[in-house]
Parts: structure tokens; sequence; C-alpha cells
């Protein structure tokens, strides 16, 4: 940007260059490109930190990892006395009276909610508790909600191979729809980074944020059908429930891990595209409010 200086009397009038920083345009960050610029540099970082708080999660406990195989083991007994037993619940005509199956059925939920949950329940105090990564040390913030979802899906990995190791004892098997669990998982993890992003920025300016966060997780995990069928709620409480993305997520997992057929594959790679877009918004978001992170810390 270029500006006129009034020259002193007796001295040659010239122009002089005055710098101004110019903002970055909004596509430098909402781009896949802006990702890939931003996050893939990182990739080894990103790993040996996920590892990391996987390992602090255990470290100094008796039994270190398989706290991965007894907690949800024991989650599960739990909730299958609860709901399979008292409340005599069941899976409408996918069962067939056995508690196993009903066990099954509730892990799969369980497991595939729990990435999303773990990662929005961590994400409000991603920014604070590395507060001097903000204040002395050039840190790719951005990076943090990749850290925990890696950390979170090293820890699910283990009740993935408990739910799989149930499928196979109640089927005989494992099911040929059990391909469409991975796109199944890139669904739930894209959401988990929107959150992530989202909720890690807003962290920073809001301290409330992790205590309304842990409410808002708590609503979610009785709003989406883990406990119970979603064909068991009644029409139009059934229509709100589906507006909740994990509520497909989760019957897709059901469907194609438990059950053995097909997911709703359109409507699934409509929510995976979704997801992507709502990453991709809360990604910029957290960019643009990382500039306001030193003042406010």
């Amino acid at each position: 940007m270029c500006a006129r200086i009034p020259a002193p009397a007796g001295v040659t009038e010239e122009r002089v260059r005055v710098y101004t920083p110019r903002r970055p345009p909004i596509r430098d960050y909402v781009l896949p490109a802006a990702l890939r610029r931003d996050l893939w540099p990182h990739r080894r970082l990103i790993w040996e930190l996920s590892l990391r708080n996987t390992q602090q999660v255990f470290r100094g406990s008796w039994i270190g990892f398989f706290w991965t195989l007894l907690k949800p083991i024991l989650l599960l007994s739990i909730y299958t006395f609860v709901f399979g037993v008292v409340f005599r619940a069941h899976w409408g005509s996918h069962a067939s009276g056995s508690r196993f199956e009903f066990a099954v059925a509730l892990f799969c939920g369980l497991v595939v909610f729990g990435v999303f949950a773990e990662c929005a329940g961590a994400a409000p105090s991603l920014v604070l508790r590395q507060a001097g990564y903000v204040k002395r040390v050039v840190f790719p913030l951005q990076i943090l909600p990749l850290v925990t979802l890696g950390s979170v899906l090293t820890v699910s990995a283990f009740g993935f191979g408990i739910l799989l190791t149930g499928v196979a004892l109640l089927r005989g098997g494992l099911p040929a729809t059990l391909v469409w669990l991975p796109l199944i998982l890139l669904a739930v993890s894209l959401f988990a980074l929107a959150a992530g992003w989202l909720l890690a920025a807003g962290g920073v300016f809001v301290r409330d944020l992790e205590q309304g966060t842990a409410i808002a997780v708590t609503i979610l995990y009785f709003a989406t059908p883990i406990f119970y069928p979603l064909s068991a709620v009644p029409a139009p409480y059934r229509q709100i429930l589906s507006l909740n993305p994990l509520t497909l997520i989760v019957e897709s997992a059901r469907e194609a891990v438990v059950w053995g057929r097909t997911p709703r594959w359109e409507e699934l790679c409509l929510l995976t595209l979704g997801a992507a877009i709502a990453a991709l918004f809360g990604y910029a978001a957290f960019m643009k409010a990382r500039r306001g992170f030193a003042d406010v810390l």
C-alpha cells in the first residue's frame, strides 16, 4: 500500500512504502489444501504425541493397558444387566431373546459413540492445558484435536477388538458388511474433529464451556440410539432423534457390524460429506480464533 507523505521545505517530495500486514484470505483456512499444508508436515509429531497421551493415561497404574479391556467389559456388564435384565430391553425384530445378542448390539453403540464423546469432552481444555505452547513456543496448536483423536482411536481399538470377537461368537463369523466400518469410523472421526476444533477455540474464551460440553455430551448420550433401537421410539420423537447425526452413524454401525446388513449407504455418504464440511468449518474457526489466544491466556 502506498501513501504520499508531505516533503519538508527544500526537500524533493518522494513516495515511500508503508507496510500494512495483509490478513490471509479465508480460502487459506477452509480449503483442503490448507489442511494438508498445515497438518501433513506435522504427521510424525501427531503420531508421537498421540502415543505419549495414550501411555500417560495408564502410567503408574497397576494393570496398565489391561484397563482398555477391563473398563469396557465392566461397563458392558453393568449396562446389559440394567437395560437387558431390569428393563427387559430388546432390539425388536432383530432380537432372538438372547442377552448376549443384546450385549453385543449395545456395545457396538457404546464404542462408536465413545469416539465422539471422548474427543468432544476433552476439547474445551485442550489449549488451556497447553498454555505454555501459546505464550513461549511456536507450536502448531491446530494439531491438538488430531492428537486427541489419535489417542482415542488407539484406546478404542481394543474396544472394537472385543466387539468383533463378540460378533464372531454370535454369528459364527464376521459378516461381509464389515467393509462399511471404515466409512462409519471416518464419519464419526470427522464430527469429532469438527467439535474438537470448535470447542478447543471456544474453551479459551469461555471457561464454562467445559462444564456445558459435559452436560451436552450426556444429553447426546441418551438422545442417540445406543441403549434402544430407533424403531422403538414413537414416531414424533423419532424424527427429532433422526436430526442427530450420530443416530445414523450408530444405527449404520449396528446394521453393518452386528446384523450383517448393508446400511443406508447413500445417507451415510452424504453424512460423511457433511462431516467433512463441518470439520473444515471447525478448522477455519480455530485458525481465526487462535490469533487471540495469547491475549486471553
